[in-house]
């Protein structure tokens, strides 16, 4: 009996064993180089599969040895240094390439009909789950839920929306501009060095705080922060993800991202149930914040009696939404910004433009909307 129970347990393990083993070898062999063969007979390039690592190590190389060489002021090389691994592969394989990350493929893709084609057919090119480590909101949704955010959001940026946003941003601007200028002050030469980009990075996060969150802009900014962390730490994680399961352990960066998206969570919710009993009040929906829950009552209150169709969004989702605008936001525009900067020190007469054509509009006057419009020069420089 004891035999038969022996024979019986090792039976099971051996079985146990050989399945998780034939799974592991479908994942991280069998699958891949299966896609890879399709991609080859499709027309595309790209270096074979590499068992569990794919193109890592590559991409990292490549990126080291990038950072490795100086860095001329304006030089017109900048995006072999800031994209140099898709320069690597550029180089060894043309423009539609694929490479790996882990057992996983990406396909790189320039033609413009492939992009449209992919971008308009949501429903079978779905975002990968990879991103929603980084960005929450309509950029991780597919399919109908996608078409339903997108159509409450775009509501937030229509032009007389917009229009009501331009006093925050001058707001913003205003203090920046007056740190720069106490620093030219306190110099005794009547200039000085300046590091442009935290204030850049703080100016965006600013106005952003301030668009998305109005009367309640410095709770914004204390949510602001927490997802910069949130970024950081997902970003570490990220350098794990192609190893399974590893984002449901209990290690430090997990804990820490879980702590830092419920600290979030509580201080929108507060924000949140605050503004719903004041959206009645003056410039009640001036802000993102204010527009998607304003735009959540009136379509329920606006729907067909019997009508289950709904486009409400929950508490939760209008939450992933405001994050979402900060994500994409902020460091995306202080880059622009930078680089703006950067293009317009290197091109002396366009910034000669650019200064003499914003007198010619405001003169001394504080920023409108309807006048920026007129700013042609400017438009095409930035």
């Amino acid at each position: 009996m004891e035999v038969t129970v022996s024979s019986i347990v090792l039976s099971l393990a051996l079985v146990t064993f050989l399945t998780l083993a034939w799974k592991a070898l479908k994942l991280f062999w069998l699958r891949p180089k299966q896609i890879e063969r399709c991609l080859r007979e499709q027309g595309f390039k790209g270096n074979s599969y590499r068992f569990l690592y794919g193109d890592t190590k590559d991409y990292i190389s490549a990126i080291e040895e990038a950072r490795s060489k100086p860095m001329e002021a304006c030089d017109d090389t900048v995006g072999q240094r800031v994209m140099a691994f898709h320069r690597y592969f550029v180089d060894l394989h043309g423009k539609n390439y694929f490479n790996w990350l882990g057992p996983t493929p990406r396909l790189n893709i320039t033609d413009p009909k492939l992009v449209k084609e992919i971008l308009s057919n949501y429903e079978v090119f779905q975002k990968p789950t990879i991103t929603k480590l980084l960005l929450t909101g309509i950029f991780t949704y597919d399919s109908e839920k996608w078409a339903k955010h997108r159509k409450l959001v775009n509501l937030a940026f229509q032009i007389e929306k917009l229009k009501l946003m331009v006093p925050a941003m001058y707001s913003s601007c205003c203090q920046m501009i007056s740190k720069w200028e106490a620093l030219v002050y306190a110099s005794t030469k009547g200039s000085c060095k300046l590091d442009v980009w935290p204030y850049l990075s703080n100016l965006t996060g600013d106005v952003i705080s301030r668009t998305a969150f109005g009367s309640n802009y410095e709770e914004g900014k204390l949510i602001f922060q927490l997802l910069r962390e949130q970024n950081d730490f997902a970003l570490q994680r990220l350098q794990s993800s192609y190893i399974p399961g590893w984002r449901f352990l209990p290690t430090k960066t997990n804990k820490k991202l879980k702590k830092i998206y419920n600290e979030m969570g509580v201080l929108l919710h507060n924000i949140i149930n605050r503004r719903i009993g004041t959206l009645n009040g003056e410039d009640g929906d001036n802000d993102l914040l204010g527009i998607l829950l304003a735009t959540n009552l009136i379509d329920n209150d606006q729907r067909k009696p019997g009508n289950k169709k709904s486009i409400k969004l929950t508490i939760e989702e209008v939450i992933e939404e405001c994050k979402l605008f900060y994500q994409a936001g902020q460091e995306t525009t202080a880059d622009l910004l930078v680089w703006t900067m950067v293009l317009l020190s290197k091109n002396q007469k366009w910034q000669t433009l650019a200064r003499e054509e914003i007198l010619a509009v405001f003169g001394d006057n504080k920023p409108d909307f309807d006048r920026l419009n007129q700013l042609k020069t400017v438009s095409f420089s930035t």
